[in-house]
């Protein structure tokens, strides 16, 4: 079975218990397509003493989970992506999907360049998203704003009607009781 996961990559969970942590592959295990990472899946073992001298205790370590739960982080653009496959020098490499960079370390430098000008040309494609936001910001500020005077509003109406209601269980005992 081919993983796109190696030993040494820094991976990202996405699901499970751990989701959200990152850590480095220790050993991977192609045949149960899974992964051990460090600081991920951690377990506590009881040992026993089987001597006088030896002394009991719980031990935590790692347990593997299943390869299709992480995802590997790229060292140019530092973000969690799907693996493409790419040739380069007659050798299948595995190359970060967003940023175009190799992810094997023997290719890192050629692909690094490249990858470098992709980055930048999309952070310049951004820039002008984030002034348009500016005024959108604005706007939902003033919107959290009537949001909060209808909240006071409702509040001291519901507070000015439980004193109409005690008000009127009050008229309501006096007509019963005369």
């Amino acid at each position: 079975m081919n993983m796109t996961v190696k030993k040494g990559d820094t991976v990202l969970v996405i699901t499970g218990k751990d989701k959200g942590k990152t850590g480095k592959v220790l050993e991977v295990f192609p045949k149960n397509n899974r992964v051990l990472v460090e600081g991920v899946n951690i377990v506590s073992k009881h040992k026993k003493a089987r001597t006088q001298q030896e002394q009991s205790a719980i031990i935590k370590k790692n347990a593997p989970i299943d390869a299709s739960n992480v995802m590997v982080v790229c060292s140019v653009c530092g973000k969690a992506t799907r693996v493409a496959h790419k040739e380069i020098d007659g050798k299948k490499v595995r190359v970060c999907k967003k940023c175009s960079a190799s992810l094997d370390k023997e290719y890192v430098k050629q692909t690094k360049k490249e990858a470098k000008k992709n980055v930048k040309a999309e952070s310049v494609k951004a820039e002008p998203k984030t002034t348009k936001k500016a005024p959108a910001k604005k706007a939902e500020t003033k919107v959290e704003e009537k949001v909060e005077k209808k909240e006071t509003k409702t509040a001291t109406k519901k507070a000015s009607g439980t004193k109409t209601t005690t008000q009127k269980s009050n008229t309501k005992k006096t007509s019963s009781e005369g």
